[in-house]
């Protein structure tokens, strides 16, 4: 693995800061994009030559190609880009404007757009390569209050779907996987922007961002398609396969109540929509350290569909031989 290049957009806090860890661990030099210069600063200089960090707003694609050509000169040839930023606000619909709608879907969906984008123009020189996209469980099954977020996580999994066919279709070998994360300890729920009384969390169960970096990494290293990450996720996965409508009810009451912690929300603290706030460092975590879990299941996605769908017959069976 050694000297190999790869890119992480999203890479100066949380999941991506934690998946760049695990890379230069792995023998990569990694490219860092992110806004805030004072936390890309930061890893250059606890790295040094491992690490070229550039300023870089994922929402701009010509941006994201400056950058991505960049990296590769400098660095050398990008094997791996991981597209990991992120932005939401916990908001009721109805009180988010237009543009802050907007702006969330631009860095979370878009952003792993333009970063596929310069990913595959890099990497089909060469007819290799892995491409990671960071989904969620929420792109699977919604909450309230994250309406914007949700819906990029949801079109995130169709995107994904979409270029990897058009990739087997070209008979390409760079491959496109999504790990769908669940709730994880970042730094995210003390600068989004929030509406709520009380200051957000993650809904638990919480996980540690080691637990995401692990499961994008072994994504890194297998090329597979998709990755569920904790039961949690399998459970919003299959729960609204079978439940939707009850889980439209349950979440109305418990997935809003989930997202809110026991503190009040003072209003007016700095949030990361328009600009990085400053003053954090590029940290993984957040401050839900002691409530996270350092493991979690990690699985194939289509080895637990098939296993689920397999189950049923047998589950079928067994209870007609109970009710008879």
């Amino acid at each position: 693995m050694s000297e190999q290049v790869a890119i992480v957009a999203g890479g100066t806090a949380g999941v991506g800061r934690a998946v760049v860890s695990h890379l230069i661990k792995d023998g990569y030099r990694v490219g860092v994009l992110a806004r805030g210069q004072e936390r890309l600063t930061e890893l250059e200089t606890d790295y040094g030559d491992q690490v070229l960090a550039l300023s870089c707003d994922v929402a701009d694609a010509n941006a994201v190609a400056r950058a991505g050509a960049a990296i590769e000169e400098t660095l050398g040839p990008v094997s791996v880009w991981i597209n990991a930023a992120m932005m939401t606000s916990f908001s009721p619909f109805p009180s988010m404007k237009p543009d802050e709608f907007k702006r969330i879907v631009d860095t979370t969906l878009m952003g792993v757009a333009n970063g596929t984008r310069t990913a595959l123009a890099l990497m089909e020189r060469r007819n290799r390569g892995r491409i990671v996209n960071v989904g969620s469980g929420l792109g699977y099954r919604s909450v309230p209050y994250q309406s914007a977020y949700c819906a990029s996580k949801h079109a995130i999994n169709g995107f994904t779907s979409s270029i990897r066919s058009e990739l087997i279709r070209q008979g390409s070998n760079v491959t496109v996987s999504v790990v769908q994360l669940p709730a994880v300890n970042t730094p995210q729920f003390d600068w989004a922007l929030n509406r709520l009384p009380k200051k957000p969390q993650p809904a638990p169960p919480i996980f540690d961002p080691d637990v995401a970096a692990r499961a994008i990494m072994r994504a890194v290293k297998e090329g597979r398609r998709e990755y569920f990450v904790g039961s949690s996720v399998l459970q919003l996965v299959f729960g609204n396969m079978v439940l939707p409508a009850w889980l439209d009810s349950k979440l109305a009451d418990s997935g809003a109540e989930m997202q809110k912690s026991d503190e009040d929300e003072p209003g007016g603290r700095p949030n990361n929509l328009s600009s990085p706030v400053s003053g954090i460092s590029a940290q993984a975590e957040g401050r839900f350290t002691e409530n996270a879990r350092d493991s979690a299941l990690i699985v194939d996605a289509d080895r637990a569909r098939i296993i689920a769908f397999a189950a049923l017959p047998v589950a079928a069976l067994l209870l007609g031989l109970l009710l008879g």
